[in-house]
């Protein structure tokens, strides 16, 4: 008798429509934590007074959001922009040397381990006409998948909105009436939990370990903190 016991495995559905914002909302909402806080320690390290700071900061997350939004509409603009010259330029290619589009797919799918007996039937059906075979070459050649390419607006208001989002904790403490070293202890403490549950956040579609992923993204802007605080010392130092 066999006393191996079935494993039962529960079906997972995938991440879905949100997979190609992912990058976007995790850079958006570390770089506002991170850079906002790094502002700040920095200019708490420089000398200035709560008011200067929470000025400086409250600046920062406002210039850092309209970038981030900014620089990513162009980006994934351009990005957009360069996909579709490659395919209008693939279309010319089928046009006008379909022979050797339809030979690049034999090795397209032996890289994907598709057997030699079976090649021609899967190259046949996949150049059966000209929409077929751009389809085909547009997933097998660039890598692009009409579910996964990326709306610039959705993309620049992701980034945006969560780099501000990000940046409030950082922010918060220097609004109490507190020394500028005790608001920059809590805006540490804010900023690295939620920077810890940033990394945690992630692992929902990533699948890895929650506490790795947490550590992480604190040992990274704990470091950056650090530093960002001692070049400020140095720099007022300096100016004094």
């Amino acid at each position: 008798m066999d006393d191996k016991r079935a494993e039962t495995v529960v079906y997972e559905e995938h991440v879905g429509s949100s997979r190609p914002y992912w990058r976007d909302i995790i850079l958006g909402l570390n770089d506002g934590l991170v850079s906002v806080f790094l502002l700040v320690a920095g200019v708490v390290g420089g000398g200035l007074d709560r008011s200067d700071v929470l000025i400086t900061g409250i600046a920062g997350a406002l210039a850092g959001a309209l970038s981030m939004a900014a620089g990513e509409y162009l980006a994934t603009k351009s990005q957009e922009q360069v996909l579709d010259s490659e395919l209008a330029l693939e279309r010319k290619h089928i046009a006008h040397f379909r022979q050797s589009e339809v030979d690049q797919l034999y090795d397209y799918f032996r890289e994907m381990g598709v057997a030699e007996d079976d090649l021609e039937t899967v190259v046949a059906a996949c150049s059966r006409n000209d929409q077929t075979l751009l389809k085909a070459m547009k997933v097998l050649e660039f890598g692009v998948v009409d579910d996964e390419r990326r709306s610039p607006v959705r993309a620049m208001l992701m980034s945006g909105i969560l780099f501000f989002i990000g940046a409030i904790p950082p922010i918060v403490p220097f609004f109490a009436d507190v020394s500028p070293g005790q608001a920059l202890i809590w805006s540490a403490i804010l900023s690295t939990s939620a920077l810890f549950a940033v990394g945690v956040m992630k692992t929902r579609v990533t699948r890895t370990n929650p506490l790795a992923s947490g550590f992480e993204n604190l040992l990274i802007a704990a470091l950056g903190g650090v530093a960002a605080w001692l070049i400020g010392r140095l720099v007022g130092s300096s100016l004094a």
